[in-house]
């Protein structure tokens, strides 16, 4: 009989090595980040190299003088974690801050749990959330992009819509926002590269439609409501699909291997709670796009929803 080799997740069951999927992902991120750095320039490309060498440096570091463990740093994932993080910034928060926060990222969510597989949080998110509640005035996008002239309008669409109703939105058409004509986190912005991206992730297998699908359903579902209870108030699901971070997070930041379910139940329940609670706090909560907390709030319940399982055959009671 054959050794069973047990180890910690993620565990990949289509055959692909760890930084196999992990350069995958990459992969699938380079479309988003090419626009990224026409529209914003060198302030893009600055922040995303600053992001993902930090990123891939603190790891390095953490695993040989804190972990005293041979550097295993190859695999991608630092790098991934560097390039999300980055996406989610605007283009001109200063340097210092987004070495701060690859340090959160790596240091806090995902070294201080063990490293790769044992992280109960999204690094990136962890990272973003932090700046978000200690430096809020930087993820002012549109005070952020007051010098800038992208030759369309420079309004957060969330920001305004939350302040002022659908009415100051009503110039943004819906091809418009699908192809980055608004202002965001730098890679966050044009939503056909990132559904680009995020087919190629879903047909190599990198990641479960499940999660991606629920969670744009569960946005889609609950801005129909309040739209159908306040439409000049609160904006339709179209415009909630299109703005802020839904489609990096739909693809990219809410299908984490580490911190979201393996279980078919389980995941449609976490992307669709996600995308439940993001519409929500955009809508009545205090910030513009809630999809930060909405997720990080469903990777505390993921150990729980992942119990959620079929019983074996043949099992009483």
């Amino acid at each position: 009989m054959g050794l069973i080799s047990i180890s910690p997740s993620p565990h990949d069951h289509a055959g692909q090595s760890v930084p196999k999927l992990m350069y995958g992902v990459l992969i699938a991120l380079i479309p988003a980040f090419l626009v990224s750095c026409y529209v914003f320039g060198i302030g893009a490309l600055i922040i995303t190299l600053t992001a993902m060498a930090s990123c891939f440096l603190f790891e390095f570091l953490i695993r040989k003088y804190l972990m005293q463990e041979k550097p295993g740093v190859m695999d991608g994932s630092a790098l991934i974690t560097g390039a999300l993080l980055a996406f989610c910034l605007p283009s001109n928060l200063p340097v210092w801050l987004v070495i701060l926060g690859s340090l959160v990222a790596i240091g806090v969510g995902k070294m201080s749990f063990g490293g790769i597989g044992n992280n109960p949080f999204n690094p990136a998110l962890v990272a973003v959330a932090m700046l978000m509640l200690s430096w809020k005035d930087f993820f002012d996008f549109e005070q952020a992009l007051l010098n800038y002239d992208l030759g369309f309008t420079m309004v957060y669409p969330l920001s305004a819509v939350k302040h002022f109703g659908t009415s100051a939105v009503a110039s943004f058409s819906i091809s418009a926002l699908l192809l980055g004509q608004q202002i965001g986190g730098i890679g966050a912005t044009f939503g056909l590269a990132l559904i680009i991206g995020g087919l190629y992730l879903i047909a190599r297998g990198f990641i479960r439609w499940e999660i991606s699908l629920s969670f744009l359903f569960g946005i889609l579902i609950t801005a129909q409501i309040f739209n159908i209870f306040d439409p000049a108030r609160f904006a339709g699901p179209a415009f909630h699909l299109l703005t802020g971070y839904t489609l990096i997070s739909a693809f990219f930041l809410a299908p984490e291997d580490s911190s979201s379910p393996v279980n078919f139940i389980p995941m449609l329940i976490y992307g669709a709670g996600a995308g439940v609670l993001t519409v929500l706090i955009r809508n009545i909560g205090i910030f513009s796009d809630g999809i930060v907390f909405a997720i990080l709030i469903m990777n505390i319940l993921n150990p729980l929803l992942d119990k959620i399982r079929p019983q074996a055959i043949g099992k009483v009671g």
